[in-house]
């Protein structure tokens, strides 16, 4: 008799593959949001450390592009900013373009700060990968760029 639930080909298995680590590294990925948080400040939640990343690497950004670019509301950006603003990481001003709008930018002590927990992070990859060869290390890092670019707005 035959097994009634069909067995996936290998094109499937690899999908599930793919799947399956990709939600492994989502899982690890927020387990350790927190850890490198609280390397910039004890007291900043778990998401800071990815906020603080897209406004240095910004620049100055608008209270509004910070929550389209992370798929959130502005009220729950704005609580985000206020709270990182309040520590002394974030400076805030108004948009000289539109007067309703802030832009929201690293202080010195927060830059101080990201720069010495991203380089904390920067160690703990450097020590993961340090086997990897550097073309190996170079087509992950094309392949991740591929995946994010076909996965945005999914």
């Amino acid at each position: 008799m035959n097994d009634p639930v069909a067995q996936p080909d290998a094109s499937e298995l690899a999908f599930l593959a793919v799947e399956r680590e990709v939600a492994t590294l989502f899982r690890r990925s927020r387990a350790r949001a927190s850890e490198v948080s609280r390397l910039v400040h004890p007291e900043l939640e778990a998401g800071a450390y990815v906020l603080l990343s897209f406004i240095r690497e910004s620049g100055r950004a608008r209270v509004t592009d910070i929550g389209l670019h992370f798929g959130v509301g502005k009220a729950t950006v704005s609580r985000q900013i206020r709270a990182i603003e309040e520590l002394g990481l974030l400076h805030r001003e108004t948009d000289p373009l539109d007067r309703r709008a802030s832009l929201v930018s690293l202080t010195e002590e927060g830059e101080r700060r990201f720069a010495a927990a991203r380089e904390v992070r920067m160690a703990r990859f450097r020590a993961s990968l340090a086997a990897w060869e550097l073309g190996e290390l170079e087509q992950f890092a094309r392949l991740l760029e591929r995946f994010n670019e076909l996965t945005e707005g999914v």
